[in-house]
């Protein structure tokens, strides 16, 4: 559990400098006295993207975290944007949710999948069999590092017209998709999604419109919102820059489940609140990194 501690602590500390939304909304809650401090924020779960290659993709990744005690759960898949993914849930609750997606490589064009493998065929042979992951420093440093060249901006450009998660991973690799803040266990007044979003339009924060600013899920438990993706200064090959999308922020509301209505306030606990995730609601939160959410940022 220490190590897991650790590996976490070091994913978000290198995800607030890229994140600067993150600072801004804990920093928000803290100075209107909605919390004390930022331990009060319970976070409801992470996400990263992968490459679905034979040494890549979610069977390497999710290893990691199957090594800290996750449990794979459900399994989801994306036809519009040909990803696939996969949610585990924690050792104990105090940890987060981890969300894994991957792309399907092969169900695009072929000159789309050569653009791709020209840069993940580097790596040879599974990394993550490589790692000690009893070392946290290890795996922090993996989960940040290079593990193909800096791409060509004209591949990025290629890719981006195609598939923009496809673009995303290309440049942005196994960075900290997003992290997200459980709206339900904040106090009264911010504690549901609709609230929470209004507190968020106050402090300027800007939200994802795609598929509107909440996801609700079919049953009507799971309520999601997220912050269009920062921008972020992206350097490629032969040293053109560009600013690209980076990662983002949720927000995720769940709700109690009809069993256990009941029970009063202080005796619930994850087990009593709608658990894992809505292929409709996670489709568009995608979205948070695509343009047509990016380009509001300059509007």
């Amino acid at each position: 559990m220490i190590v897991l501690k650790q590996v976490l602590n070091g994913l978000m500390s290198r995800y607030k400098e890229r994140v600067p939304d993150v600072s801004k909304v804990i920093n928000a809650l803290i100075e209107h006295n909605i919390i004390s401090g930022e331990e009060a924020i319970k976070n409801d779960h992470i996400a990263f993207r992968t490459m679905g290659v034979p040494q890549l993709g979610i069977a390497s990744f999710e290893k990691i975290f199957l090594h800290y005690g996750y449990t794979a759960k459900d399994h989801y898949f994306f036809e519009s944007k040909k990803v696939d993914a996969r949610w585990y849930a924690p050792p104990s609750d105090e940890f987060p949710r981890i969300f894994i997606s991957e792309l399907k490589v092969n169900d695009f064009p072929k000159s789309i999948q050569n653009i791709i493998t020209s840069y993940t065929d580097e790596v040879k042979t599974d990394p993550v069999d490589k790692l000690d992951l009893d070392d946290a420093s290890q795996v922090i440093n993996f989960l940040h590092a290079s593990l193909w060249r800096v791409p060509i901006y004209k591949d990025y450009k290629t890719l981006l017209e195609t598939s923009e998660y496809a673009a995303w991973v290309i440049y942005n690799r196994y960075y900290l998709n997003h992290y997200t803040i459980s709206v339900d266990n904040l106090p009264k007044g911010y504690n549901t999604l609709e609230e929470f979003n209004t507190f968020l339009g106050d402090i300027d924060v800007l939200l994802s419109d795609a598929g509107g600013y909440i996801k609700k899920s079919k049953d009507g438990l799971l309520l999601q919102s997220s912050t269009v993706s920062q921008l972020c200064d992206a350097t490629f090959a032969k040293g053109d820059t560009y600013k690209i999308a980076g990662s983002y922020v949720e927000f995720a509301e769940r709700k109690v489940l009809p069993e256990f209505e009941h029970l009063p306030t202080h005796e619930l606990t994850r087990k009593h609140k709608r658990e894992g995730f809505e292929t409709a609601n996670a489709d568009k939160i995608f979205e948070s990194t695509f343009r047509s959410q990016t380009k509001r940022k300059d509007s």
